[in-house]
């Protein structure tokens, strides 16, 4: 996570503020003040759903179908802890919900919510054996299907790959995993700044209760400090192409959209998995059970992004390896992290792929 606030970070907020305002001025020019930008970008995560479960600040969405027959095997996607779940159900268009809804599929999500600090000492365990057993029992419920493909995003995909390998006998069909950290040395810079002689976890929690939206969203910025910038200054040279320049504000407003980590997880997270590397090392315990990987015999998929400065290759190409699926596959992909799953090349490369994987061991 973050470092402390440098001169070198501040520099960098000074060159994103400058090249956000070269952007809206050359907006402006094209005849949208900067008052109608957020509207330009349409709203967000409008796909028609109901909630089906609710759980504290968690909700079970199921999305009404847009076929008239659906895939026997529902799909369940289990979102991120820290990032608002609507990356994958940007705009019409531009969301893979949708299309997976186009495709037949019967889709459901667990959307965590926002913590409150009441929240504060949520633990993994809160997540992985109780709320996701929770909803995959009511997803059974709901569709009379016995079965369910298990989809994660990011951290969604490692509590995805945490539930399946503690309950191995659970009712996953299929597991699918974007973009998944398992192995936190390749997490570079992450490791560094949350070292323990660099950053206080107890310290942290202590204070917050969760930890701050704010400092979630400094730290992922801080993993690519110049990239905002540099992105703005594309999105300038690009500003008479409607479609990317409506495509990049959307992502702009979700990146910026970040929610609390809630506070006992993610002394987990820093702990037991950053620092210690205990799910690589097969170490890793929760609820008194030791996480194996190798106890997933589900069909497997992972897709990954090449250029993914989030979740770098290197942290996560061991998954597929880690898991005791024979069927089991990796698709590396061009692209970046958010790229890899509402970006122009997840329309046309990301999304077909899983379709085609997930089409096939869904009936």
């Amino acid at each position: 996570m973050a470092a402390p606030a440098s001169s070198h970070h501040r520099s960098t907020e000074r060159s994103t503020e400058r090249s956000r305002r070269e952007v809206l001025r050359a907006v402006e020019q094209r005849g949208v003040g900067t008052e109608a930008v957020a509207e330009w970008t349409g709203a967000l995560g409008t796909t028609p759903k109901d909630v089906v479960l609710a759980h504290g600040t968690m909700k079970l969405f199921h999305y009404r179908p847009l076929t008239d027959s659906v895939y026997r095997v529902p799909v369940l996607i289990v979102a991120s802890l820290v990032n608002r779940s609507y990356i994958l159900d940007l705009a019409p268009g531009q969301s893979l919900i949708e299309f997976l809804l186009r495709q037949g599929f019967d889709v459901y999500l667990i959307d965590w919510g926002v913590p409150r600090r009441e929240h504060r000492d949520t633990r993994l365990e809160d997540y992985v054996l109780d709320l996701i057993p929770r909803c995959v029992e009511r997803v059974q419920e709901d569709s009379g299907e016995p079965d369910v493909s298990l989809l994660g995003y990011c951290v969604g995909g490692l509590l995805a790959v945490l539930y399946a390998a503690l309950h191995p006998q659970a009712p996953v069909k299929n597991l699918v995993c974007f973009a998944t950290p398992v192995n936190s040395d390749g997490l570079v810079s992450l490791k560094t700044w949350m070292s323990e002689s660099a950053f206080d976890a107890d310290a942290m929690v202590r204070l917050h209760g969760n930890v701050p939206a704010d400092f979630i969203q400094d730290t992922l910025r801080m993993l690519r400090p110049f990239g905002k910038p540099a992105g703005q200054l594309a999105l300038l040279d690009k500003v008479d192409d409607e479609d990317f320049v409506t495509s990049n504000l959307r992502f702009a407003k979700w990146e910026s959209d970040n929610v609390p980590f809630v506070g006992g997880a993610f002394k987990q997270m820093v702990e037991d998995f950053l620092r210690g590397n205990k799910l690589l090392k097969g170490t890793w315990r929760l609820g008194g059970h030791r996480i194996d990987p190798k106890k997933i015999h589900a069909p497997f998929l992972h897709l990954v992004a090449q250029s993914d400065h989030i979740t770098p290759y290197e942290s996560s190409q061991d998954l597929v390896k880690m898991v005791g699926s024979k069927d089991k596959q990796e698709i590396v992909l061009k692209g970046g992290h958010v790229g890899l799953v509402a970006g122009r090349g997840a329309i046309k490369q990301m999304w077909p792929a899983l379709e085609q994987w997930l089409a096939r061991r869904s009936v």
